[in-house]
């Protein structure tokens, strides 16, 4: 299906596909083909490079990157073994689910846990990726000009937005989500993804974040629509960047 006539160009998207893990990659690929089949593209895969991956599974990410999906880091395990402290417990009841590793270590370990990811995609033979993605979206407890000055990425993404490190400038970009794997989160979403089109249609600029089971629950229709909405696709390297704080600690 072609559906590029009705898509709002003045809206551009940044289209990502989380937890890419070796048990999730054959659900990963069903949705690349959703997305193929909407004309999406470019694509970020969002890479758990410390999720057990094989040589079979190694080979696999070579063909996404030569295929020309972007590579970018995700965390270590995406779990964690221990809830730091209220906030932590209650990101964990809420949104995270004891995924939000940023949020069991302290600046030191989150900079030491993002080392350790970039460096795995060099010693993978991968090219090292532009942009990094806390799991949940959670940075934890380290400021933009920690990340500015010894953080090993030139790109995060956080709930609220995009900050490049380079620069030091922060992008707010609204962010439409799927994952509505009980019916009580359904309408929660609903709600988010509404207003969050609504902004899009104000900065011109939005973020699609799937996660590799989406095309098959119960958003799996909102998230079609959203496709061919807004399918003009770019990469995360391609925004257009507005000065922001970097001395903001995030603790999303």
């Amino acid at each position: 299906m072609d559906s590029s006539s009705t898509r709002p160009e003045c809206v551009r998207a940044l289209v990502s596909v989380h937890d890419l893990m070796p048990e999730t990659l054959p659900a990963v690929e069903r949705t690349l083909e959703r997305l193929t089949h909407h004309g999406i593209a470019p694509v970020t895969l969002l890479v758990v490079p410390g999720a057990g991956w094989d040589d079979t599974g190694i080979a696999a990410l070579h063909r996404l990157a030569d295929a020309g999906y972007r590579l970018a880091g995700h965390g270590w395990r995406h779990r964690v073994n221990r809830i730091r402290g209220p906030y932590h417990r209650l990101h964990s009841l809420l949104i995270s689910r004891r995924v939000a590793e940023h949020l069991a270590l302290d600046a030191d370990g989150i900079l030491a846990l993002m080392h350790r990811c970039r460096d795995w995609f060099e010693t993978q033979g991968l090219a090292t990726p532009a942009l990094y993605v806390p799991p949940a979206w959670a940075m934890g407890a380290i400021s933009r000009e920690r990340l500015a000055a010894d953080g090993p990425f030139p790109l995060y993404e956080l709930l609220g937005g995009v900050f490049d490190a380079r620069r030091a400038r922060w992008q707010p970009t609204p962010m439409l989500g799927y994952e509505a794997d009980r019916p009580a989160r359904m309408p929660v979403i609903r709600v988010w993804n509404a207003l969050n089109r609504r902004r899009a249609h104000g900065s011109g600029l939005l973020r699609i974040g799937i996660h590799p089971f989406d095309i098959e629950l119960r958003l799996r229709g909102d998230l079609d629509r959203d496709l061919v909405r807004f399918g003009n696709a770019i990469d995360y390297t391609e925004i257009g960047w507005v000065p922001g704080r970097q001395t903001r600690t995030e603790s999303q």
